[in-house]
């Protein structure tokens, strides 16, 4: 496990800590609640950069070649 010393406003402090409080929060509830946030947003920001990367391709080209690999992949487990 890391630590991390994080600065946030005291608004997002009180918002986040009367959410967990409300919730029944309990002990490292705030550790798990950012870890997850950290996650999620990396899993965003992952998924908004493979968008754009692949926004100069045909779509419909990229669904078809995934069915027929798919298909294939089905195929050569029977």
């Amino acid at each position: 496990m890391t630590r991390w010393n994080l600065s946030v406003s005291e608004e997002t402090d009180r918002i986040v800590r009367t959410f967990l409080a409300r919730n029944g929060g309990k002990k490292d509830d705030l550790s798990r609640f950012v870890d997850e946030a950290v996650r999620r947003r990396v899993q965003d920001l992952t998924v908004e950069q493979v968008k754009d990367r692949n926004a100069a391709y045909d779509q419909q080209a990229i669904l078809d070649l995934l069915d027929d690999e798919v298909a294939a992949g089905r195929a050569g487990r029977s």
